[in-house]
């Protein structure tokens, strides 16, 4: 038996549960408690290896004597340890995700319904009609952030000019552009 298949095991046997609590407390879903707890152990046991841990010691600052490869390591708290960072980590990532798309599923939603040509024609002619309201640079500026999905960095270099200068002209803009169309605050078109 490999030895990461033995730390898996002993990790499981005897943290499993805390590992579940953990996870718990992280989101308030069983389920997905139980496949964040799923996820963390398949990134941390990935390869059949476990990744580096921190060397860890007891209150005396000596390594742990019941340390079979003399690493330094308690295996089962080092190891619970890393999963429980990479639980961390993989809710933070979703929770960022799930925030990103809630701040744009509204324009994205569909009601069900097919649209009709002339929906098209006049979302297009909306949002022209919003962009001329703007300034020549502050409508560059939009289009290349908005419509080509390019960063900051990447505008300033296009354009020539500074980046907070890029960023004043696209709060500008928004600011604009949120009493014509619905835009939220920070949001996109």
């Amino acid at each position: 038996m490999p030895q990461w298949d033995k730390e898996l095991a002993d990790l499981m046997t005897h943290r499993g549960a805390a590992l579940n609590g953990y996870a718990y407390l992280l989101c308030g879903d069983r389920h997905q408690a139980e496949d964040l707890v799923q996820e963390a152990l398949v990134r941390t046991f990935s390869r059949f290896r476990r990744p580096a841990v921190a060397r860890v010691a007891d209150a005396d600052g000596q390594p742990f004597a019941d340390d079979a490869h003399g690493t330094g390591l308690d295996p089962a708290m080092g190891i619970e340890r890393y999963v429980k960072r990479a639980m961390t980590n993989i809710y933070v990532d979703g929770f960022r995700r799930r925030s990103r798309w809630f701040g744009i599923q509204h324009l994205l939603a569909d009601d069900g319904r097919a649209r009709s040509p002339e929906h098209a024609a006049a979302a297009k002619a909306d949002i022209e009609a919003a962009l001329g309201q703007l300034s020549p640079r502050q409508r560059a500026v939009v289009v290349l952030r908005h419509f080509e999905d390019m960063t900051v960095p990447q505008i300033s270099a296009t354009l020539g000019i500074a980046q907070g200068t890029v960023k004043r002209h696209l709060s500008d803009a928004m600011s604009a552009l949120q009493d014509v169309m619905d835009v939220q605050p920070g949001g996109s078109l």
